[in-house]
């Protein structure tokens, strides 16, 4: 080999030991995946989206385009592994628009299942299912409580933001829910070239209120009776600023998360004591 060449390669090795590790599953060589798991401590990003309607100026992915945003800039804050596209959740109180992919619970279920068992198969032990969906409040809970069943050898851990930081840009229109101000200015930093403001005005976004049921009865339909046209709000005061307000704030949160995470020592060993208990439970004093 001449010194040409030589140079050339030892160049090239340098260059690619010098460019830092992607956080997205699906781009990382087999090498390098073993090397990301290293560096992430076994802590993986599971985010979580939905195909759905977004009113009529959103994309039907936009839950899952959000939360994919969070979810690989916070892991490029605090280094995590982040999952492929993943939108097998519940979404039946829109089966009756367009563009909806709503799969059995059971599949749901079966599916979520075996795929944090096989990202624990590839290393990953500290799996955080970063939730971009409201349909999924109900379901991923219980999921992670479903964990207790049978023993595991990985902590399924729930992360849904709840709340916004003092400073937040004040809104202009007083429901606010999907598709709405806050979830459109979201997708004006996700994703500006998919958002179609001058549509939002041109479907109804207010509550229809068509249930008249005492405080603390439940049935599934309340959704469709209050928002039909699945969009709740008024999203023509989207505006960038309060999106970039909203996502670093959420980006931030999510990037604490995954340093509490990574520092937690014990939920597994909790864990592990459970299943031992479970296994004999006449045994536990009582």
């Amino acid at each position: 080999m001449n010194f040409a060449r030589m140079l050339f390669c030892f160049l090239a090795a340098a260059s690619a030991a010098a460019q830092p590790l992607s956080v997205k599953w699906e781009e990382l060589t087999a090498s390098d995946f073993v090397k990301a798991i290293q560096q992430s401590q076994g802590t993986c990003l599971l985010p979580f989206g939905i195909l759905e309607k977004h009113g009529p100026q959103l994309p039907l992915g936009t839950d899952l385009i959000n939360v994919r945003y969070v979810s690989q800039h916070g892991a490029a804050q605090e280094y995590a592994v982040v999952y492929p596209e993943y939108y097998f959740g519940q979404i039946f109180e829109a089966k009756h628009e367009p563009g909806t992919i709503a799969y059995s619970a059971k599949l749901q279920l079966e599916l979520l299942q075996e795929t944090t068992d096989e990202m624990a198969r590839n290393g990953c032990k500290k799996i955080i299912i970063v939730n971009g969906h409201g349909g999924n409040n109900s379901l991923l809970p219980f999921f992670a409580q479903s964990q207790m069943a049978a023993p595991h050898d990985y902590v399924v851990y729930v992360y849904q933001h709840t709340g916004w930081p003092a400073g937040r840009p004040a809104l202009k229109s007083q429901t606010d829910s999907h598709a709405g101000e806050s979830e459109t200015s979201h997708v004006m930093v996700s994703r500006p070239d998919l958002v179609h403001l001058d549509r939002a005005a041109s479907e109804n976004g207010a509550d229809q209120n068509r249930q008249d049921l005492p405080k603390g009865v439940y049935t599934g339909i309340w959704w469709y009776a209050k928002f039909p046209e699945h969009y709740a709000g008024d999203a023509t005061g989207a505006n960038t600023a309060l999106g970039e307000f909203d996502m670093k704030a959420w980006t931030d949160d999510l990037a604490n998360v995954i340093r509490a995470v990574k520092a937690d020592q014990v939920s597994l060993r909790l864990q592990n004591e459970f299943y031992e208990k479970s296994s004999h439970p006449l045994e536990t004093k009582q």
